[in-house]
């Protein structure tokens, strides 16, 4: 195994755990901007802006839930991933030990938390083979509060609150999507950052719901309806009042990010995956032959993802 890759890939679960990306801290400045003076909104987001600042400053985790680890990689043709997924267990036992990730694998059946972050499921690894000469790794700390107000409409739906229906159409998925959003409240630990999957199958659709989360705030869609039902959904939401941690104010949602996907003719599913403000996601480029690390992925706020 790989004791460069498993350092390179060490400091990548370090930053990750502790320092906000630049696109998640520019959405949250935001929000601050939008919010009253003294009103409890502006509070909680002065609160969470020095809890960002002090975990930065300390390589201390954001959130005592330091989430479902979760990698994603696109690796050249001939690449080892056998010893890549090594080093990544190595490095997240690592991280346990020192403190960057809390304790936080537990097996369903007994209850028994394994100490170090592995076991069966723990971590995940999704891989992607491209013909670039280097080596693309995302990796995603989803938490456990923000990951239980996820959600999936089969359509139609009925709405029963609202009195209505959420048809197979674009109306529908925008619907669905609010619903989601409005039933989070501040259990999610607003304001959130959602990424949405239109078709697909049942865990299929979840899976690529969630993958939209590793876009960033600043993107742009380019399907431009998709882009039109970003930006609809996220001003809509924005103005429920549901607020920082559901305190109440302007600032519910940081972002939208939808996918649409294929489906059968009988299925219509709409998934949801609700990221919570501590949205843990950075990622690295490697380079294949020495493992070290070659740039720092999420540094602006328009990079797009790798294609």
């Amino acid at each position: 195994m790989s004791t460069t890759l498993q350092a390179s890939l060490l400091d990548l679960i370090r930053r990750t755990s502790s320092d906000l990306p630049a696109d998640i801290r520019e959405a949250m400045e935001k929000g601050r901007a939008s919010e009253l003076k003294d009103s409890r909104a502006l509070m909680a987001l002065d609160t969470i802006d020095c809890n960002i600042e002090t975990a930065a400053a300390e390589s201390a985790p954001i959130c005592q839930d330091t989430g479902m680890i979760k990698f994603y990689v696109h690796y050249p043709i001939g690449y080892d991933i056998l010893t890549f997924e090594d080093a990544a267990r190595a490095a997240v036992a690592e991280a346990t030990a020192i403190g960057y990730l809390r304790q936080n694998s537990v097996d369903s059946l007994t209850g028994k938390n394994t100490g170090n972050n592995l076991g069966p499921g723990t971590p995940q690894f999704h891989f992607q083979a491209w013909r670039n000469p280097t080596v693309d790794v995302r990796l995603m700390l989803k938490g456990g509060g923000c990951e239980n107000v996820g959600a999936q409409y089969s359509l139609p739906f009925e709405l029963k609150e609202l009195g209505k229906k959420a048809g197979r159409d674009s109306e529908g998925v925008k619907l669905a999507v609010l619903d989601a959003v409005w039933k989070a409240q501040g259990k999610g630990c607003a304001p959130g950052y959602i990424g949405v999957c239109i078709g697909s199958d049942r865990a299929h659709g979840l899976e690529l719901a969630k993958e939209q989360l590793l876009r960033v705030v600043g993107d742009t869609n380019p399907d431009a309806t998709l882009a039109a039902l970003e930006s609809e959904i996220t001003r809509i939401c924005n103005g429920l009042g549901i607020g920082p941690m559901g305190f109440g104010g302007n600032t519910s949602l940081l972002g939208c990010k939808i996918t649409s996907q294929n489906r059968l003719p009988a299925s219509f599913f709409v998934s949801v995956s609700y990221a919570c403000w501590a949205h843990r996601r950075r990622g690295v480029t490697l380079d294949p032959t020495t493992d070290e690390i070659t740039g720092w992925l999420y540094e602006e706020t328009t990079q797009a993802l790798p294609h």
